[in-house]
């Protein structure tokens, strides 16, 4: 080592590493005892002990240069000093624990071991590091031909192990940063550089594409270490040259995030899911990231601007940095410590680095910020949520850089309804451009729809269709009833929603556009026809061959026709000319307090129900009739999800007649003969499998009423929780199907029915039972009684109560036949005539299915309940 050079204060850590790797030499034949040593600080500090193995399991194993990459990889300064102070510590090192690393070469985090995992590294690779590791201290300390041959014999030993490449220079240069020179990318970039002082000389030895030998790395060494040597060299160390190399590096980088626009990248959004990767815990831990590019591989550069994004409702960009490197394909040897699901980055794909400049995990850029500036609106991350990789703009980046960096200033939307805020689906419809599709040409050039009656002024004044019905016969005459003009106009100035689609028709044979609605209803007094219209992005304009024979109406919303629907969505799939994407709905907020202010349950009960669904997957909500089941199912599923989000819950009913091929998949008679067709559980299952990042809820009413076995088929086995993701070939098609694990079945099932028979046992084995109770004693009920404010009410609901504690003495009936609260709850006022009006028409007709063979029982309740209202 040489003692002449005097240590500065920004490379004051050259000293503890030093005394580091004297202190570490002796745990080279006790390596057990070091591996529970670093588990003890890591367990201390709270943070992720990074050594296990693929499948779970820890490392019995570890080299001297993976310690020291416990604190030189990605990860925050706040947690490398932690981890110094912590290692050091139990080492022994007295040497102060330094704060600066500026210059110091650190580790991808994704391979940071400098071994292989276990399945693949040969017996002697660890113990061959240790020999390099001490060869290379004996060398450094003192250099001799038998410390230099020694030293070689190692070098070349381990530079041919998996696991080896230029860490190998990384590792030495820590342990003995005065005498051997660092070759990581920042360094090998400056010294091959034109202008470096050292180019001639390094470039005539190596030309750094690849690992040098022991003989060439110690010749690099000996060139460097001559121009030190000289007067006039502006640096004289290696820890000099690393700084300079990496100042040089850093500054070319971040100088691509300045605002001169001659200069300016490209961003990227990078998204990750919180279910498969920890981002959040990431973001925290690590300054550099390592990501997958699944698209965009020869367009993302070294220097482009990066956004890391966490999916889910309440995500958004969490972070911004710098890539550090184009798209490469890498080897991982170790799992990933923030994988959630524990799985490798099986190397199919390529991988950037990503240096953070900006963690922002306190200020969360959201989706609705990007809807509420017009420069942003378009990001495509919006629109097409379920990819990995997204390209900005400039002019976006620049834009999202503002707002991390306190600059912003807001653009509002043009159009500010592009940001749906209606809980409702997403309707479709299909629509006449004026007769005989006349004004097609100018509606598709002016991206406008618009229909006629221009007589009846602004729509908007009528307060129903049957206001605007008798305008049209005052006006028109009397003689139509105007039913379906008046169903248009209505629907068109109040039904249609933006985000809606549209296609347009000519006759009852042609389609000839489809178009997203982004506007409300305008009526445009200045047009000389047709002043009634929406603006639209026609997103088709041609001619192709309805499916069927269209309706003659103007407007007819096609949405519940799902069969339909898709047909006409076919026709474009292939026309790949125009991105059909839409835009996403943002949907109402629903959380677990609007559940409990909703259905009358407790906290306790209703977070028993969430964890049963989540661990089970499917769950069968059974009660008397009038529990609410229905609603409550529906309801479950929204506040799972955090939001009314409609597309993502599915319902059916089953019932005797109900088959494999109806909710499966079938044979449907058409026109030209039998089609084969996917039944709503096969595409409901499909459209969860492609947004496998969010929940999806499959709600089946009366499910006891169909024969299971036979509905769900080999399907049966696949909604079983264990068995999620596993595939299975289906009876009809030659496919393999599997159910996947982000879709949860709700049942629901009446236990008064009695004209059904015990449950099958391979239903039963499947799904969780959750009882629904009559809930008169709720908290929540109890205000719909305050709300009432009608004794009547109140002696009806004491009533109800003392028949379902005779119904549960019934050696007939039981529990499962009482009277559930919903007869009881209404939107509208309480009168005597609605109460009287339940009793009559709801309550009586159960009892007498109860009791039809007890009419004494039958008639001691009427006349209870009847006298509830007239005491």
């Amino acid at each position: 080592m040489d003692s002449n050079i005097q240590l500065k204060n920004q490379f004051a850590w050259t000293s503890f590493y030093m005394e580091f790797a004297d202190k570490l030499l002796p745990y080279k034949n006790n390596r057990s005892y070091l591996l529970e040593l670093l588990k003890d600080v890591y367990n201390d500090l709270g943070l992720r002990y990074p050594f296990i193995e693929k499948g779970g399991m820890l490392i019995d194993d570890i080299c001297p240069f993976t310690v020291f990459g416990c604190f030189n990889k990605g990860i925050s300064n706040e947690n490398r000093i932690a981890l110094m102070k912590g290692i050091g510590s139990k080492l022994g090192v007295k040497t102060s624990v330094p704060t600066e690393f500026d210059g110091i070469p650190v580790l991808n985090n994704m391979k940071a071991w400098f071994f292989a995992g276990k399945s693949k590294r040969k017996e002697d690779d660890i113990p061959n590091l240790w020999d390099t590791f001490e060869a290379g201290l004996n060398y450094a300390d003192n250099p001799s031909e038998v410390s230099k041959s020694a030293f070689i014999a190692c070098y070349d030993k381990v530079r041919k192990q998996l696991g080896i490449k230029w860490n190998l220079t990384m590792g030495l240069y820590w342990v003995r940063p005065f005498s051997y020179l660092n070759l990581d990318d920042r360094n090998r970039s400056y010294l091959t550089q034109d202008s470096s002082p050292y180019y001639a000389n390094i470039t005539k030895i190596s030309n750094l594409k690849q690992l040098p030998s022991a003989k060439t790395y110690l010749d690099l060494i000996t060139v460097c270490k001559e121009i030190f040597a000289k007067s006039d060299s502006p640096y004289h160390s290696f820890p000099e040259l690393s700084h300079i190399a990496w100042a040089t590096t850093t500054s070319g980088a971040r100088n691509n995030n300045i605002t001169s626009t001659a200069n300016k990248k490209i961003g990227w959004i990078f998204q990750g899911n919180p279910k498969y990767y920890d981002v959040m815990g990431a973001i925290k831990d690590l300054d550099v990231v390592t990501w997958s590019v699944k698209q965009y591989h020869n367009q993302i550069k070294k220097g482009d601007r990066a956004y890391i994004w966490v999916s889910g409702p309440k995500g958004g960009i969490v972070a911004s940095g710098v890539i550090l490197c184009d798209p490469e394909i890498r080897e991982n040897n170790e799992p990933d410590p923030y994988a959630v699901s524990g799985k490798l980055n099986t190397g199919e794909s390529p991988v950037v680095d990503i240096e953070l400049t900006h963690k922002i995990t306190d200020a969360i850029i959201k989706k609705e910020d990007l809807l509420a500036d017009d420069r942003l609106k378009n990001v495509s991350i919006i629109n097409f949520p379920n990819a990995t990789n997204y390209k900005l703009t400039i002019e976006q980046a620049d834009t999202i850089d503002s707002i991390i960096n306190g600059t912003y200033n807001r653009v509002a939307p043009r159009n500010t309804e592009e940001a749906i805020s209606s809980a409702s689906p997403r309707r479709y419809w299909i629509y006449a451009p004026g007769s005989n599709s006349s004004k097609w040409e100018e509606f598709y050039s002016q991206g406008i729809m618009g229909i006629g009656w221009d007589e009846l002024g602004d729509l908007k004044q009528y307060p129903s269709k049957e206001a605007m019905k008798a305008k049209m016969k005052e006006m028109y005459g009397a003689e139509y009833s105007y039913t379906n003009s008046a169903l248009a106009t209505w629907q068109f100035a109040n039904e249609i929603k933006v985000g809606d689609i549209v296609y347009a028709k000519r006759g009852m044979r042609k389609v000839i556009g489809r178009g997203i609605v982004e506007s409300d209803y305008i009526f445009d007094a200045d047009r000389d026809e047709y002043k009634h219209i929406r603006k639209i992005k026609w997103t088709h304009n041609g001619e192709w061959e309805h499916p069927g024979q269209a309706v003659m109406k103007t407007l007819t919303d096609i949405t519940p026709y799902t069969d339909y629907v898709q047909k006409l969505e076919a026709l474009f799939i292939d026309d790949d000319s125009v991105d059909i994407e839409e835009k996403e709905i943002v949907y109402e907020s629903y959380t677990e307090d609007n559940f409990l202010n909703e259905v009358f349950m407790d906290a306790e009960r209703y977070n028993t129900l969430v964890n049963l669904l989540k661990t089970k997957k499917n769950i069968i909500l059974q009660g008397a009739p009038g529990v609410g089941k229905t609603f409550a199912a529906k309801r479950l599923a929204f506040s799972i999800m955090g939001q009314k989000d409609t597309s993502r819950v599915m319902m059916v009913q089953f019932h005797q007649s109900y088959s494999y091929e109806d909710f499966i998949m079938g044979f449907r008679p058409t026109k030209d003969g039998f089609e084969l067709t996917p039944g709503p559980f096969y595409q409901f299952c499909k459209a969860a499998q492609d947004d496998d990042e969010r929940d999806y809820f499959f709600i089946i009413d009366e499910i006891n009423r169909g024969n299971v076995s036979k509905i769900f088929g080999e399907l049966m086995m696949l909604i079983e929780k264990e068995k999620r993701g596993e595939k299975l070939r289906l009876l009809y098609s030659n496919e393999l199907f599997s159910v996947p694990k982000n879709l949860y079945i709700i049942g629901m099932m009446n236990t008064a029915d009695r004209s059904l028979a015990i449950i099958d046992y391979a239903l039963r084995r499947r799904f969780a039972f959750f009882e629904l109770e009559p809930a008169f004693d709720s908290e929540g009920f109890k205000k719909i009684i305050q709300q009432a404010n009608n004794p009547k009410f109140n002696a009806l609901v004491e009533q109800i109560k003392a028949l379902n504690d005779f119904i549960c003495k019934d050696e007939s009936l039981g529990s499962g036949f009482r009277i559930g609260h919903s007869y009881l709850c209404t939107n509208s006022e309480v009168t005597d005539e609605w109460l009287e009006s339940v009793i009559k028409y709801e309550l009586l007709p159960l009892l007498n299915e109860y009791w039809f063979d007890e009419p004494s029982k039958i008639e001691q309740w009427t006349k209870r309940l009847s006298e509830a209202l007239y005491d």
